[in-house]
């Protein structure tokens, strides 16, 4: 169950993810705010993690169009805090700002790739813009490409830390993008599907009140990996812990760049040298 604040109508809009790093360069901050500025204006919206960087340069360049921000934590509680403003400027603006917590709950680091999952889950396509190759955008990348999501990748400098993510997205399939309409042209068709906007959550995984999960769980999983690629579904079967348990114990991992997703949805666990 969600819980928001703003104006439901901006849900009625087909919606675009654009999320990147938080160190963000000066002309990715721009890339962010002029993409979410232009799709915003061809009728879309604008989702987003409400993050330092990238995050709030998108919400910030689509404010006037409509822009969804998406937290970690309560509704009272926006992470960063500097960005309460923009959450309150969201809401009056005619966006909306949502999250699956309760009043009062603290961001963990486990909260946020929960966060993620929403992210790619409201939108036709995600578009990174920087990212470092172990980061949270390449996590939302992955789960909007799971969910069937479109995945759009800015190129970056080689040079640049905060573009290998982003070109290995690229080398890996992502489509290139320059401008807005190397977005739209291609969520054009999705767009025009009846009812696509009101897909958003029912294919990414029910955490939201799935049991909890401790050290001895997540030992369980670690265990159950290894270097040779497995199926999720064996995994919860071996282990025997609730699917949902097992999915936020392979997120943690993926963050964490312990984990190697390979085709057909196996998994492998990367072992750090000694």
């Amino acid at each position: 169950m969600l819980a928001i604040i703003g104006k439901g109508e901006v849900f009625r809009l087909p919606a675009i993810a654009i999320v990147g790093a938080r160190n963000a360069s000066l002309a990715g901050i721009k890339m962010a705010r002029t993409l979410a500025g232009e799709i915003g204006r061809e009728g879309y919206s604008i989702v987003s993690g409400l993050a330092r960087g990238i995050d709030t340069a998108a919400h910030q360049g689509s404010l006037e169009s409509g822009t969804i921000g998406v937290l970690a934590g309560g509704l009272d509680m926006p992470y960063p805090p500097e960005n309460a403003g923009l959450c309150s400027e969201i809401a009056r603006r005619g966006g909306a700002v949502v999250s699956e917590m309760p009043f009062g709950w603290q961001p963990r680091a486990q909260d946020f790739p929960r966060r993620n999952r929403l992210v790619a889950g409201m939108a036709l396509g995600l578009v990174v813009i920087e990212a470092a190759k172990r980061s949270g955008s390449l996590i939302s990348a992955r789960l909007a490409g799971e969910m069937g999501r479109l995945v759009f990748a800015v190129p970056g400098s080689p040079l640049d830390p905060r573009a290998g993510g982003t070109n290995g997205l690229l080398k890996d399939g992502a489509t290139l993008v320059t401008d807005a309409s190397d977005v739209l042209s291609a969520v054009a068709p999705l767009s025009a599907r009846p009812g696509t906007p009101n897909l958003l959550l029912e294919e990414p995984p029910d955490l939201s009140h799935s049991p909890s999960h401790g050290d001895d769980e997540r030992s369980l999983i670690v265990e159950a990996l290894g270097p040779t690629p497995i199926e999720i579904d064996e995994i919860i079967a071996h282990t025997r812990l609730h699917p949902a348990q097992v999915s936020m114990v392979l997120l943690e991992l993926d963050l964490a760049g312990r984990l190697e997703r390979h085709s057909g949805g196996s998994v492998s666990l990367v072992f750090r040298d000694a």
